[in-house]
């Protein structure tokens, strides 16, 4: 039985049928309106129509929150040091409900290799989970102030279709939610197995600046051809 799909926000740009599509995932607590405003800011050109799909998350009680019910890609059981313990179930849960946002893109006349997989914190550790197992080769991965879920899930569940798929990661030097230093280990495994990967930091805290969205948009115009 198919999931129901979740709700989104879309946003296109350009001039003509959308021939790219960039699915971004919001981070813990926050909605698909989160990074909605920003897509102006990417400055895409005209000729390069895209179709923006922001999705709400689910709700869900969060144990590290003192398990107040917020929108949720999955449950973070507890948080020791710059280490997290997640609920695999709810990422295979979110990662099921992204798949079959990916599945519509293509259903719409996207192909996959058209299709980038973005993500803010949270957002950004389902980005990597969902874009590195995918059967299917995508544009690109972008993923922002975050981490790795779980390195044996993705050792296990890596898929060669996307062993060499571009990825944009950056992160605020000064986070105090998600320490860079968990960034830098995501970005140090995937380089050790090949992945080619453009890493940029920037001195902000657990946010998004100007300069990182004008290097998005210039990553994005280099890999939606």
């Amino acid at each position: 039985m198919s999931l129901p799909l979740l709700d989104c926000i879309e946003v296109v740009t350009g001039i003509g049928t959308p021939r790219h599509a960039v699915i971004w995932l919001h981070g813990l607590g926050a909605d698909g309106s989160d990074f909605a405003p920003i897509v102006p800011e990417l400055e895409l050109p005209d000729d390069l129509p895209v179709r923006f799909v922001f999705p709400h998350a689910q709700t869900m009680p969060v144990t590290c929150n003192n398990g107040y019910v917020m929108r949720a890609w999955y449950d973070i059981l507890y948080i020791d040091s710059i280490d997290r313990k997640v609920d695999l179930n709810g990422i295979r849960d979110s990662r099921a409900q992204i798949d079959a946002l990916i599945a519509r893109e293509i259903s719409r006349g996207v192909p996959a290799e058209h299709i980038v997989l973005a993500g803010f914190s949270q957002g950004g550790a389902m980005a990597y989970t969902t874009g590195l197992t995918q059967p299917d080769t995508l544009a690109g991965i972008i993923a922002l102030s975050t981490y790795i879920p779980s390195l044996d899930y993705l050792s296990e569940h890596r898929h060669p279709a996307n062993q060499h798929t571009p990825v944009f990661a950056g992160h605020g030097e000064f986070d105090n939610i998600v320490p860079v230093a968990l960034g830098q280990r995501a970005v140090d495994t995937l380089k050790a197995h090949g992945q080619p990967v453009s890493w940029h930091t920037y001195p902000m805290m657990h946010a998004v600046c100007i300069e990182e969205i004008q290097a998005i948009g210039q990553w994005l115009r280099s890999v939606l051809k």
